[in-house]
């Protein structure tokens, strides 16, 4: 088979299967604008709570007002007991629960450590994160005024000059250093900004390893053989040729568009990205090949590739860091072209990198592309070599 043959096959095969037109066309259309959408929001924001307050003094009623009034949390209701809240939280009327000790005033009045605890449900890490950012802001705030209304027979302050004062003097006493916390690169500190990027990178590798074994599996159901070892190299580069070409395009609806449509992070420059795709296209393409060896029908290739994506995802060193990895999952997450085109793209599109700040990722998916094409190839030349059937188009 010529690869001009093996190129128009392999289109025909993509736009008239059912399966590998869902696969290779719907779902990289669609799925990365619905799982954006989804988390569209970024934040989770006015997170319900309960409060147990036990002190019932000015100073717990300031507390919970300042709790009340942050954009993360929202005081639904009071209970009289931890027991009570507990259940409000069953019945998921709130995600987390407050609880201010008896002595609270009492102990801040006589100079001694108080504590306000938090309970929450732990079924959603953000509405954690939330309450546990607004709860942190509410303290810190709190501890700065109470330092200053006790600075007035401190020497340091005295020897300053600074008892009492203008607003001014007082800001100075509660943050001696002035600070300014900037989150580069996700200004809203979101959810979708972070995770997203990662996610489309994976759509692209997963559907296209997916095509490849539906067009694989049907080839090996109808035994297809190729005559000689020149036309096993053709056929396998008039496939790599066709999926390539098609998946150029798509790829670039996914990583340029679906992130300016959802106003993702996307200050690099998209012509890098292009130049990224090639190795991660080829290196996922040769993938897929070589892990078309394994199912014997069409339909097996779901049991290899699709409980694969969660943990791919983590191995992406995106949700969790890569450098506290186990050497073991560590060595393991670099077989896999995703691990390198994720980080390369959320250091190039994402943050405004350039190819040279990220040549490691970039050869690694060069040595991929080499390493999978050598396998892909003895893969081709196996499968087509235990059937006799003579290669059908």
């Amino acid at each position: 088979m010529t690869i001009n043959n093996s190129f128009a096959q392999t289109l025909r095969s993509i736009f008239t299967d059912g399966g590998v037109l869902l696969f290779c066309v719907v779902v990289p259309l669609l799925y990365p604008v619905l799982y954006a959408f989804i988390y569209n929001g970024e934040t989770v924001r006015e997170v319900p709570v309960v409060v147990v307050d036990d002190s019932h003094s000015r100073l717990s009623r300031e507390y919970l007002r300042r709790l009340d009034a942050t954009a993360d949390a929202s005081i639904v209701g009071r209970a009289s007991s931890i027991e009570e809240a507990k259940a409000a939280v069953s019945r998921r009327e709130a995600y987390g629960v407050v609880y201010i000790p008896s002595d609270f005033q009492e102990s801040l009045m006589t100079g001694r450590q108080t504590r306000v605890q938090l309970y929450c449900d732990m079924s959603g890490m953000l509405y954690y994160k939330a309450l546990l950012t607004a709860n942190t802001d509410v303290s810190l705030d709190m501890n700065a005024e109470i330092k200053v209304g006790r600075m007035g027979g401190n020497p340091i302050a005295a020897a300053s000059g600074i008892q009492g004062g203008t607003a001014e003097q007082q800001s100075a006493l509660q943050h001696p250093v002035r600070y300014e916390w900037v989150a580069l690169f996700n200004a809203q500190s979101g959810f979708a900004s972070f995770l997203i990027p990662a996610v489309l990178i994976l759509v692209l590798q997963q559907t296209m390893l997916l095509g490849i074994g539906l067009i694989t599996g049907t080839r090996r159901e109808r035994k297809e053989k190729a005559p000689s070892q020149w036309s096993s190299f053709q056929t396998l580069t008039g496939i790599a040729l066709a999926f390539i070409a098609f998946y150029i395009p798509v790829s670039l609806y996914v990583l340029g568009v679906v992130p300016e449509m959802f106003n993702l992070p996307h200050i690099g420059n998209l012509w890098e990205v292009g130049c990224l795709l090639l190795p991660f296209l080829v290196a996922v393409f040769n993938l897929g090949v070589t892990l078309g060896v394994l199912p014997r029908k069409r339909e097996s290739v779901f049991l290899i590739v699709v409980f694969t994506s969660v943990p791919l995802l983590f191995l992406s060193g995106v949700s969790w860091p890569a450098a506290a990895f186990p050497p073991f999952w560590h060595y393991f997450a670099q077989i896999f072209p995703s691990t390198h085109g994720a980080t390369a793209y959320i250091k190039l599109y994402c943050m405004g990198a350039h190819l040279s700040d990220v040549r490691t990722e970039y050869f690694a998916l060069w040595a991929q592309a080499i390493i999978y094409g050598i396998t892909a190839w003895l893969c081709v030349r196996y499968v087509y070599k235990e059937h006799p059937k003579p290669l059908q188009p």
